[in-house]
């Protein structure tokens, strides 16, 4: 069973960054595609970008249309990291970012972003 823990979330400004990070533990995190996931105020969960396992080499990486182009994941298998770069914010990306992995989900960090 892994365990997920996301931190990194904050206030910032429109137009700003953030780099949101899921450290993993159970398990080294190289055998596992790792996903980032949203839920914004009244709405539903929804899919942000993934990144696949080790065996698939170059990684491949997916990421949700509105978000193409502003935000970038990688991992660290070193480090059990997966992060999740996020520049041009927009007050759209407003929501709690969850990992998940292994039907394994973190808590969630909080990601606000002002007009």
């Amino acid at each position: 069973q892994l365990h997920l823990v996301e931190s990194g979330g904050a206030l910032v400004q429109a137009g700003g960054s953030l780099r949101l990070s899921c450290s993993v533990s159970g398990n080294s995190v190289e055998h596992y595609a790792i996903g980032w996931f949203r839920q914004a105020p009244g709405k539903e969960r929804e899919w942000v970008s993934c990144i696949s396992a080790k065996t698939a080499i170059p990684y491949r990486t997916e990421y949700k249309d509105s978000v193409k182009g502003r935000f970038t994941i990688s991992r660290d298998n070193a480090k059990n990291t997966v992060y999740l770069q996020m520049n041009s914010l927009k007050p759209e990306d407003t929501g709690v970012y969850y990992c998940m992995s292994a039907n394994s989900w973190g808590q969630g960090t909080q990601v606000s972003v002002s007009s």
